[in-house]
Formats: C-alpha cells, sequence, structure tokens
C-alpha cells in the first residue's frame, strides 16, 4: 500500500489512446452510474472517490468534441485527470490483491504473476 501511495504516475496524453479510453469508458457509463447509485458502496470512501475520479473523466473526455487537437493547457487538465483516476485505481487494486492475499491464495498467485507492474508478467509458474 505504500508502493501504491507513493508512486508518482507520469501521465503523457500524448502516449495514450484518447479516443480508445473516451470510447471505452463511454460503453461503461451506465454500470459506473449504477454504481455511484448503490448506497452500500459509498460507505467506502476509497472506492467512492475512484469511482468519481473514472466519472469525471468521462465526462471530461465525453464533453470535448476533439481529443486530437488539445490546447495546452487543456491536455495539463486532462493529465491530471487521468493521473487521479490511475491513482484511485491503483490504491484500490492494491487492497483487492491483499485481500486476494488473505482469503484467496490460489487467486492472489495468479495476480502476483500477471502484473503489469513487472518486466516479464507471465501466467507461468517459475521456481
Amino acid at each position: 500500500m505504500r508502493f501504491a501511495r507513493n508512486m508518482t504516475c507520469d501521465v503523457d496524453l500524448g502516449r495514450i489512446d484518447r479516443e480508445a479510453l473516451r470510447e471505452h469508458l463511454m460503453t461503461q457509463r451506465q454500470f459506473l452510474l449504477r454504481l455511484l447509485e448503490n448506497p452500500n458502496l459509498m460507505e467506502h470512501e476509497r472506492f467512492t472517490d475512484l469511482l468519481w475520479a473514472v466519472h469525471h473523466l468521462e465526462e471530461e473526455l465525453g464533453a470535448r468534441v476533439s481529443l486530437t487537437e488539445l490546447i495546452p493547457a487543456d491536455e495539463v487538465h486532462l493529465e491530471v485527470d487521468v493521473r487521479r483516476a490511475f491513482s484511485a485505481l491503483l490504491a484500490e487494486w492494491v487492497i483487492y490483491t491483499e485481500h486476494l492475499k488473505t482469503d484467496y491464495p490460489y487467486l492472489y498467485s495468479l495476480v502476483v504473476r500477471t502484473h503489469p507492474f513487472q518486466d516479464e508478467p507471465s501466467p507461468v509458474v517459475k521456481e
């Protein structure tokens, strides 16, 4: 968790497929709104913050006619929005992974081998 909290997420909007991100978030909009309506999830502040960060990013991306011709200040603004959502997602992923380690070690094993924060993720069990 300390790693997730202290991780600096460098976001370069030029390296992100903005249209694909917008499309994906927009196709998940109804699901995200249903999650935000769930009173049980509202009791989990960190998860709620994640949902709002992703929802805000989806709204920002969806409000623009073009994502290819952004002025520098707008690009910086969107980078902050992406960083906020990614940082919240990373923290929740770590908490979820800790839960798997404690309660479902066989699922945790796969996550440890395949997570994207390593040089060569692989499902293959190595000695």
